[in-house]
C-alpha cells in the first residue's frame, strides 16, 4: 500500500494520545504521520502554518500515495483550516472523530473563565457555537469526509450545560459533529475523552480510508 494517513490530535493533547490509533493503522499497511502542535498556545490559522512543514514534508514523501487527514476533537477543525489554504496535489479521504464543527456549548459556558482561557489558550475560544467568525477560516467542504460522533458521557456538569436530551459524548453534542458535504456521519457508543483508544473508532476510520463509507 502506498497510501499516507496524517493524524492530529485535540486541544490540550498531544501526539501520545493518537499512538494507539497510529499503530492499528499501521498494522493495516499505512505509512502514518503522527503530527504534535502546541494545541493551546496559538489560534488555528497561527496552528496551520506551524504544523505545515511537517505536513508538506509527509505529502512529498508520500510521491503519487494519497495523503488522508484524520483528526480528533479540534483536529479536525485545524485539518478543515489547513485544507481550506494548503491542500495536497494527492488528498485522499478525511475522518473526524469528535469534531465540534459546530462549536461546543461547554466552551461557550467556560469561554469567560480565566482557568479555561489560561488552559486552553486562543484556540479554546474558537471553539464556541458562533461560529461566523470562522467561516473564511474554514471554507466549504469538497473534499471525501466521514465524521465519527460519539453519544456516551461520564461528565454530568459538561451534559447538563449541553442539554440533558441532547445526545452527546460528554464535550459535543452528536449534533455538532455533523457538516455540509461530508459524505458519511456515524454514531458510536463512546465517550469524547477516550475516542482515541476507542476500537470501534478505529476500525470505522479504517473502513472509511479503505472504502469511503463507514460499517453499519
Amino acid at each position: 500500500m502506498n497510501d499516507t494517513v496524517l493524524l492530529f490530535h485535540g486541544i490540550a493533547r498531544t501526539k501520545k494520545s493518537m499512538e494507539k490509533l497510529a499503530s492499528f493503522l499501521s498494522g493495516h499497511g499505512y505509512r502514518v504521520v503522527n503530527v504534535g502542535y502546541p494545541s493551546t498556545k496559538f489560534s488555528i490559522s497561527d496552528l496551520i502554518d506551524i504544523i505545515r512543514p511537517e505536513i508538506d514534508g509527509a505529502a512529498k514523501e508520500a510521491g503519487e500515495g494519497p495523503v488522508h487527514f484524520v483528526g480528533y476533537s479540534m483536529g479536525g477543525l485545524v485539518i478543515r483550516a489547513f485544507l481550506r489554504s494548503y491542500r495536497p496535489a494527492k488528498l485522499g479521504r478525511v475522518v473526524m472523530v469528535g469534531t465540534p464543527n459546530n462549536g461546543s456549548q461547554v466552551a461557550d459556558f467556560l469561554k469567560s473563565w480565566p482557568l479555561y482561557r489560561k488552559v486552553y489558550g486562543p484556540a479554546g475560544q474558537q471553539l464556541i457555537t458562533d461560529q461566523t467568525a470562522m467561516t473564511e477560516l474554514f471554507g466549504t467542504v469538497d473534499y471525501e469526509l466521514g465524521i465519527i460522533a460519539g453519544n456516551r458521557t461520564i461528565d454530568p456538569v459538561s451534559s447538563l450545560i449541553i442539554g440533558l436530551r441532547v445526545p452527546n459524548d460528554g464535550k459535543v453534542s452528536v449534533e455538532s459533529t455533523r457538516l455540509d458535504g461530508a459524505a458519511a456521519h456515524i454514531v458510536i457508543p463512546a465517550n469524547h475523552t477516550f475516542l482515541p483508544v476507542n476500537k470501534t473508532m478505529w476500525s470505522q476510520t479504517l473502513s472509511f480510508l479503505k472504502d469511503g463509507r463507514f460499517t453499519s
